[in-house]
């Protein structure tokens, strides 16, 4: 088990040294908004398509497809485990994976807090590629009620309380 876990982080860092050289620019935006319709919690995010494929490929040690289920399947892991959301208990909030869109620049991912309200969002989690591209900045919009705040995350900044 120890063998396949360092296994898996040496590919982990090969990939990012691979796919830091190819460009300068490393962010990831994602909308934390309440809709009233469902009364659910909806967060969107959209990080550079090249940038998530070579992770995925350094974790897979193959080129991946997210067209396919498994490859679909090792995103949806490594954004959940990476991007959370904490009550105002202190506990980890049950975001639940809606789904996502893979195209030629972007990768989309949709997830929902169901019937959970914004106030009951109390710190943001985000290290989603920052944990192997060092100059990886994400900036996360909540969006209540037409106010937005912005927080920004990286390397050194993996949480942040929204209020």
């Amino acid at each position: 088990m120890a063998g396949t876990v360092r296994l898996a982080l040496a590919l982990l860092l090969c990939g990012a040294c691979a796919f830091a050289q190819a460009h300068r620019f490393q962010a990831g935006l994602a909308e934390i908004s309440f809709n009233h319709n469902s009364g659910s919690v909806e967060v969107v995010h959209t990080y550079m398509a090249h940038d998530i494929e070579a992770l995925l490929a350094g974790i897979a040690g193959r080129q991946v497809d997210l067209s396919q289920p498994e490859d679909e399947a090792m995103l949806r892991a490594y954004v959940e485990q990476r991007f959370y959301l904490q009550g105002t208990d202190g506990a980890r909030l049950p975001l639940k994976w809606v789904g996502m869109q893979a195209g030629v620049d972007s990768v989309v991912v949709y997830q929902e807090l169901e019937k959970t309200a914004l106030a009951q969002v109390a710190l943001v989690h985000d290290e989603v590629l920052s944990d192997v591209l060092p100059r990886q900045a994400n900036t996360v919009n909540i969006n209540t009620d037409g106010a937005v705040r912005s927080l920004t995350f990286d390397a050194k900044t993996r949480e942040r309380r929204i209020r």
